[in-house]
């Protein structure tokens, strides 16, 4: 008796003591069944109103996880301007996004009233743009509360950087217990979406003393980088992150980079470090081998650093914390 209370007291111990072991598949499967179907409705909904509504939900959920773990604080809003969104690598956040969520959330409320987390909402969000865009469905565990602090001060440092090189990716994401191929396969949701010039114009006009212009660019697409993007530009002009298959969730990502073809230095790397080669040309030439890598990834992206169980709380409007 007494050995099977110890066994069970560790087991206790490991569960609070790490958050992400308590997300579960069917964690709504009484309290509120219909959840998923629910915001796939709100999605596809959403969806059908701007496409803007992919990228910018999935783009969302990875700001929230990266942030203070996958706790919907990125939704919080401020009367101060100081929330996680007022930080400035969260200012080109689409509004779409939130809008996805506090849509969906709505519809959820109107079911299951205080049951569902925005956390929660927002990662089955995440998976459901994806399958819309013609990308790899997964199983969303959940379980999740929602976070009691959003400040823009825990933003900086924490969010990849367009210029970093392998290593600094590589670092950023093991702090979350990511591995270089999940970083590889989540970096290829740059297949949907767009960036402005100001991310990425060090490349094509002061990348060096020597070179003005990044030479592992493909030259003809630097040149088309240059029309959409000259010098002094309008700051709110975007171009396509994948300037093939902008509005499909596919492999050509990694397709553009073995063709010089990345529009970050971030992207780029990836294939031109001998140390992500491989993976990059694996996912260029095997869709499936990219779909199974993203789904396995997003799983784990979903795991970082959680609240559940009496941590946080369960928002009624995701923008308000306690709320």
């Amino acid at each position: 008796m007494e050995r099977g209370y110890i066994v069970l007291l560790i087991v206790l111990i490991i569960a609070t003591g790490r958050g992400e072991g308590q997300l579960v598949e069917n964690f709504y499967s009484s309290s509120c069944p219909n959840v998923e179907g629910i915001v796939r409705q709100a999605v596809s909904t959403k969806f059908s109103q701007t496409f803007t509504t992919i990228p910018a939900t999935l783009r969302l959920f990875f700001h929230d996880c990266f942030v203070t773990g996958c706790d919907a604080s990125t939704m919080v809003s401020s009367p101060n301007g100081d929330a996680e969104k007022d930080a400035p690598d969260n200012l080109s956040l689409a509004g779409d996004g939130f809008d996805t969520v506090v849509k969906a959330k709505q519809a959820v409320d109107a079911v299951c009233p205080k049951v569902v987390s925005c956390a929660d909402i927002l990662a089955l969000a995440a998976r459901d743009v994806v399958v819309l865009a013609g990308g790899p469905s997964f199983n969303v565990e959940l379980g999740r509360r929602d976070g009691m602090v959003s400040k823009a001060s825990l933003v900086k440092g924490n969010l990849p950087e367009p210029e970093f090189t392998l290593s600094q990716l590589n670092a950023m994401f093991a702090k979350h217990n990511l591995s270089q191929i999940d970083m590889i396969a989540l970096s290829g949701a740059h297949t949907l979406g767009f960036s402005h010039c100001n991310r990425f114009a060090k490349r094509l006009y002061s990348f060096s003393s020597s070179s003005p212009v990044d030479p592992s660019l493909n030259a003809e697409y630097a040149q088309q980088l240059m029309s959409a993007c000259p010098k002094d530009v309008d700051p709110s002009i975007a171009i396509d992150m994948d300037p093939e298959t902008p509005r499909t969730f596919d492999n050509v990502y990694y397709q553009n980079l073995v063709s010089g073809k990345g529009l970050f230095t971030s992207d780029e790397v990836l294939f031109s470090d001998p140390a992500s080669q491989p993976t990059v040309s694996d996912f260029a030439q095997s869709s499936g081998d990219f779909s199974g890598a993203f789904a396995t990834a997003m799983r784990k992206l979903g795991r970082v650093g959680v609240k559940t169980g009496r941590q946080g709380s369960i928002r009624t409007d995701c923008t308000v914390i306690g709320s």
